[in-house]
């Protein structure tokens, strides 16, 4: 019995020495663990950020405007049709060719056309023989009724036939104008300057009267077709500037108001404003095309929209305070465009703040804060210093 006791005391001992090394262990791997998350957090209070990834909010003049989009299209286009009927030839423009004002595009076959000036110049030959013999018969029946041999009724009805045939010879010489003009219509010439957009026959094919055959487009001037609401086209003048962004451009395009449609559009009661583009170099009809249009300018203190951050329950700026980061509760107002970025009114924060702008990301408040030259493969970038 007594080793019994022995032995249940001797396991007990060991257990509790066990236990107080696991209890040793787990405590210094605990240790291990939070020196380690503090030396991490110690790394990440220091960030460097280099002089593009701030700005000051200062008074700014910020140009308020409607967003607008559309396609743009060109001023000047026209389409060349078919004014006489018949085969097709000698069509070679093609989508992409230049053509000149007066440039021969095609013919139409001129058989027809040639046969029909011939035909009226026959009859109008014929007519000028009828009013010789009505002339002849005239002088004629004169003469008789001055010798008293015929009555004047005879003489007043050979007048008649004379006035008569003097008017089939006009009408004749009219039939022939309108078979040469026939046959002058049969040249197809590119009425403006421009750019050939489509080719809409081939040569062979035979076209009817008012048959589509090219479209011809002058690049040299475009413009933005753009759709307002009745309360937005009120704000709306002639002359205001707009800053577009063109799909497949990186670069901004200034365009400015040229005309406004007088007119509500039926069913959308939308009105249509034109905006002409200022340099359309390289650039095509039918692109689309969206951006801001000026239509009034206020003053007030701004920083970018991009640094306005909503991560929280309230909007906040990230600013940097002797040489720490905090965070700035602000309140958004009027937005607008500042050079080529849209900037945000905002009230919460000091005139000539350093606010951190948006591309930087989120930053712990309270970390201090180093400014170093921007890095050369990416300028601008903020890092953070291990």
């Amino acid at each position: 019995m007594k080793k019994h006791w022995k032995w249940v005391i001797a396991a007990l001992v060991l257990l509790l020495v066990a236990g107080g090394a696991l209890r040793a262990v787990s405590a210094r791997k605990a240790q291990q663990e939070a020196s380690a998350m503090a030396t991490v957090a110690k790394a990440q209070t220091v960030v460097e950020l280099a002089a593009g990834d701030v700005v000051k909010a200062e008074l700014r003049e910020l140009a308020q405007g409607l967003p607008i989009s559309g396609s743009l299209k060109a001023v000047n286009s026209a389409i060349v049709k078919a004014r006489i009927a018949g085969e097709l030839q000698d069509l070679a423009v093609r989508e992409g060719d230049p053509v000149k004002a007066g440039q021969v595009i095609a013919r139409v076959d001129p058989t027809e056309a040639r046969a029909r000036l011939k035909q009226a110049q026959e009859q109008a030959d014929s007519a000028k023989a009828q009013i010789d013999i009505a002339q002849r018969q005239w002088n004629n029946n004169k003469a008789l009724v001055d010798q008293g041999f015929i009555s004047k009724t005879a003489l007043d009805t050979s007048q008649n036939n004379f006035a008569a045939a003097e008017s089939n010879h006009k009408a004749a010489l009219a039939a022939v104008d309108v078979a040469r003009k026939s046959l002058d219509d049969a040249v197809l010439r590119a009425p403006i300057s421009g750019v050939v957009s489509q080719r809409l026959a081939q040569p062979g094919e035979r076209v009817g009267i008012d048959a589509r055959v090219v479209e011809i487009v002058d690049l040299s001037r475009l413009e933005l077709e753009a759709s307002l609401s009745a309360a937005d086209s009120v704000s709306v003048r002639v002359g205001q500037e707009a800053l577009l962004q063109v799909e497949g451009s990186s670069a901004p395009i200034v365009a400015k108001v040229a005309r406004i449609n007088p007119s509500a559009q039926a069913g959308s009661r939308s009105v249509l404003a034109y905006l002409s583009i200022a340099d359309p170099a390289g650039l095509r009809q039918g692109l689309f095309a969206q951006g801001t249009l000026g239509t009034a300018k206020a003053s007030a203190l701004a920083v970018p929209l991009s640094a306005v951050r909503t991560d929280k329950p309230s909007p906040y700026v990230q600013v940097v305070e002797n040489n720490q980061v905090a965070h700035k509760s602000v309140e958004t107002g009027a937005r607008g465009e500042w050079g080529k970025e849209t900037w945000v009114a905002v009230t919460g924060l000091a005139p000539g703040a350093v606010a951190i702008k948006g591309h930087v990301g989120p930053l712990r408040a309270g970390s201090t804060v180093k400014f170093t030259a921007p890095p050369a493969a990416t300028p601008g970038a903020a890092k953070t210093a291990l």
